[in-house]
């Protein structure tokens, strides 16, 4: 059993153990706090019935006109939390507050290409690979730009094939 809630300061301080995980992207508590501060209803953490972290989501909302769309910027599960679809949950907690509170047209996030139980995860969530971003992680590998059209997306376009599929950063 576990609970959900939006992220705080304190929990920059909490779920060092979550992110050990070698493909998770860690950032610096300065790009943390502005994402709390601009865009709390995308911050949340999961915790068990002892208030023990389990896992977190972090994005925000950007784009302008049919390119507005929800961000996961990370999501990220305690190895021993996995497989008890709390990523799924997280997700869904995005996806919610990207629909219904920021109207948006679709959510997207970036994966690395060698990260395929992420791919094949993310793929069963409904998301599909939107295009390639040559050496996105730190110039030595290339991300996936992963999409899922939202209700207010009726045709589509944020998936439509693009011709270049493999672009630079």
């Amino acid at each position: 059993m576990c609970s959900f809630r939006e992220m705080t300061c304190n929990d920059l301080f909490r779920f060092n153990s979550i992110n050990l995980d070698k493909l998770t992207e860690t950032f610096n508590p300065g790009f943390y706090l502005q994402y709390f501060a601009k865009w709390p209803e995308y911050c949340k953490i999961a915790e068990d019935t002892s208030g023990r972290p389990m896992g977190y989501i972090f994005g925000k909302v950007e784009g302008n006109g049919e390119n507005w769309h929800g961000h996961v910027t990370a999501v990220t599960v305690a190895p021993e939390y996995r497989r008890l679809h709390l990523g799924k949950k997280l997700m869904d907690i995005l996806e919610h507050v990207s629909e219904k509170t920021h109207n948006a047209y679709f959510v997207d996030l970036f994966v690395r290409v060698s990260n395929l139980v992420a791919v094949n995860m993310y793929k069963q969530f409904g998301y599909s690979i939107y295009r390639t971003i040559a050496n996105y992680y730190s110039g030595e590998e290339d991300g996936y730009d992963m999409r899922k059209p939202l209700p207010r997306d009726v045709h589509k376009k944020s998936i439509a094939p693009l011709e270049k599929t493999r672009i630079k950063p």
